[in-house]
């Protein structure tokens, strides 16, 4: 990149997307950057590794600096870290690591700054006091659990930690973290480092998405054997890392504001995982809705047609929406039915979807064409559907508004909001369902084709809801205002005011009593 010692005005922190895939978080961050070209943006792009990982975005002119962080290293021979020193720093990592506590993360982080020379991940991890006090945590706590796993997974995690403490960090007038996790923690050493602001937009909870990941994780071998004893003396692995993502959320919430989430929902369950509330905001995901400006209607009275956009994959329940496409089928046999997206990313699923059609004689009424083109398809649709089991706010929805289109959708994740709006007495622009409900879903669809008044009414609703609400101009603007905002603010400090002022609620730091792990 370009200028590499030049400040930005945001340094964005991205954990495992941006630049190295396409679609979800890293596409809404390219078209954020792409949005603002009068704004300068460094990425700081964690990955699991130091290994090579492609590219696979190409990041526009106003990025002056990508810096990847890698989270583990290849072995190397470790450099002598002087006992007492890797001692504290092992008890500070591991008490944060248990507790999530922001003094011991602050006061980590300024000890590591201050040791010359820098000592590298290793340095620290491979030390016997590290090694000590691993485990001394592990015969109490995890004596039970393998110790081969007990070491890696502690080695991860706190490695991790290390990493991202011990990472260059890009000079910038603002720190945006895309996540909790290693990036917020990666936030939240920027604000206490430099005293300029650090702020979070959670696009999904991360710290939820990671706790379902370690239960249904199958990797996670030799946990704690506790037969129907419902209380248990020690822990299993699952703890481990369940209460290590707890702690870097808490360290991440603590140092960022404001705290974003794509709808309201979600802000609820940040204040629940401990975000102060008086930090929490709304800024939704968009769409440009010029994108669909020349869409005409193309639509068959005779024979309408009802879609579901999305991947053939179990998440999205397409068999719910097979089941109801069925029973509607039966009651209004000249309705049509679509799967628009890619049957390639779940075979067995697919097959079993296959059958399912096959079984309920529908072959000549649900058609899978594949991956698509929406905006080619919107024309001929009458009513969007989704059956997915979990969603955050599917843009789906919103490009059917665009086209006048109403949609029927389970109440998960921003669906209700999207469809029924936020304030009392709004329009609806569609139904709202029971999660994995052929007949309800059924019911709303037949609802909706016998009433094409109905029909109509609600796809203007969601339209005017879309133009109102959810259009991506809006939402570039208020980053806008948030990145431009705290930069006068760090001007204004760089003036005379007090340094760091417009970093949250930050203490002096102190130093920290350490207890003994035993």
């Amino acid at each position: 990149m370009t200028e590499p010692a030049r400040e930005s005005d945001v340094c964005v922190i991205v954990e495992g997307a941006y630049p190295y895939v396409t679609g979800g978080v890293a596409s809404w961050l390219q078209e954020l950057i792409t949005s603002l070209p009068d704004i300068t943006f460094s990425v700081l792009a964690i990955k699991a590794d130091e290994h090579t990982q492609p590219w696979h975005v190409t990041p526009p002119p106003n990025v002056i600096e990508i810096v990847e962080v890698p989270l583990s290293f290849a072995p190397r021979r470790p450099a002598a870290v002087a006992p007492r020193i890797a001692d504290r720093i092992g008890r500070l990592l591991h008490q944060f690591l248990e507790t999530g506590a922001p003094d011991l993360l602050r006061s980590l982080n300024a000890e590591l700054g201050a040791l010359r020379p820098t000592p590298r991940v290793g340095d620290i991890m491979s030390s016997p006091e590290m090694f000590a006090i691993l485990s001394g945590h592990y015969r109490k706590a995890f004596p039970s659990a393998s110790f081969h796993h007990f070491f890696w997974a502690t080695r991860i995690l706190l490695g991790g930690l290390l990493a991202v403490l011990l990472a260059p960090l890009p000079r910038a007038r603002i720190y945006h973290t895309l996540s909790t996790g290693f990036a917020g923690l990666l936030a939240a050493r920027a604000t206490y480092e430099t005293g300029r602001p650090a702020f979070l937009t959670e696009h999904g909870i991360y710290l939820l998405e990671r706790q379902i990941e370690i239960m249904m994780a199958e990797w996670m071998g030799d946990q704690t054997e506790t037969g129907l004893v419902l209380a248990r003396e020690h822990h299993d692995l699952r703890d481990l890392w369940s209460a290590a993502f707890e702690s870097y959320a808490h360290g991440c919430y603590d140092a960022c504001s404001p705290i974003i989430a794509l709808y309201g929902a979600n802000s609820e369950v940040q204040a629940r995982l401990g975000a102060q509330r008086d930090r929490l905001r709304v800024i939704p995901n968009g769409i440009r809705p010029e994108r669909f400006a020349d869409v005409v209607s193309n639509r068959d009275e005779a024979k309408p047609l009802i879609a579901l956009i999305g991947r053939v994959v179990p998440i999205k329940d397409i068999k719910t929406f097979i089941r109801a496409a069925a029973l509607v089928h039966a009651a209004f046999p000249q309705a049509r039915f679509a799967v628009l997206g890619p049957k390639d990313e779940d075979a067995d699923y697919a097959a079993d979807c296959d059958a399912l059609v096959a079984e309920l004689g529908m072959e000549d009424v649900i058609a899978f064409p594949g991956r698509v083109n929406v905006v080619d398809w919107m024309p001929q649709i009458d009513i969007l559907v989704l059956t997915s089991l979990s969603e955050a706010q599917p843009l789906v929805i919103l490009e059917a508004g665009a086209c006048g289109i109403p949609s029927v959708a389970p109440d998960v994740g921003s669906c209700r909001e999207l469809i029924e709006g936020t304030s009392p007495g709004a329009r609806h622009g569609g139904i709202i369902t029971a999660l994995v409900d052929p007949e309800a879903t059924s019911t709303a669809l037949l609802r909706l084709l016998r009433d094409p008044a109905l029909r109509a009414e609600m796809g203007q609703a969601m339209q005017d809801r879309v133009h109102a609400d959810y259009d991506w101009s809006g939402i570039v603007a208020q980053y806008r205002r948030i990145y431009t905002g705290s930069a006068e603010s760090v001007a204004g400090n760089e003036a005379g005011d007090t340094p760091g002022a417009s970093a949250p609620d930050l203490p002096p730091v102190r130093p920290i009593e350490i207890a003994p792990v035993r």
